[in-house]
């Protein structure tokens, strides 16, 4: 079910094409080992600020052989501040937060008009509007929502589109934690 559920992102043609792909708190590896699976010509950046966690997902691309697969044991707030900033095609995350949350992890990662696709369950609209009250404050704009539950094995998954549409504001990224503590858009 993981699996089936991480390649429904191939839905979207961004993602599709991305030459360099930043999945951010990657937990078990999912979506990003299977998308790397999956996109032999990307180079996927798994990002994990948990060590136990990078060292499994470190194991799966070492006994897997996934040579397009890089494990990095970082906080996306502090590899945005180096060497991952504007970096990145695209940004995938999945259970990870709130899209708002996800928005602003994302943007400083992300290249002018990359995209950020978030897998979600049930939508959300006090999310969404959360999304879209922040959105302008960070680069971002919601632009697509696509129902997958039938082929993600969820009748409730959505999978969300976000793209950057400017040079990352000069406030981002924020101290880690930051974004979820207090995220943008709150009412």
């Amino acid at each position: 079910m993981h699996v089936a559920d991480s390649l429904t992102g191939l839905e979207f043609e961004q993602l599709r094409e991305a030459s360099r792909i930043a999945d951010i708190g990657s937990g078990a590896g999912f979506p990003g080992l299977v998308l790397a699976v999956a996109l032999p010509g990307a180079q996927v950046d798994l990002i994990e600020s948990v060590g136990r966690k990078c060292d499994f997902i470190q194991r799966a691309i070492d006994a897997a052989g996934i040579a397009n697969a890089r494990v990095i044991n970082a906080r996306s707030e502090d590899l945005a501040g180096g060497e991952g900033r504007e970096a990145y095609a695209v940004v995938t995350a999945r259970a990870v937060g709130r899209l708002s949350t996800l928005a602003e992890l994302a943007s400083p990662l992300l290249d002018d008009g990359g995209v950020l696709v978030a897998w979600k369950g049930k939508r959300d609209a006090d999310e969404e509007a959360q999304l879209e009250s922040a959105a302008t404050a960070l680069a971002m704009r919601p632009e697509e929502i696509r129902h997958v539950g039938p082929s993600a094995g969820s009748d409730h998954r959505h999978l969300h589109l976000i793209r950057k549409v400017g040079p990352t504001p000069d406030d981002l990224p924020r101290r880690p934690g930051m974004a979820k503590k207090r995220p943008r858009g709150d009412h």
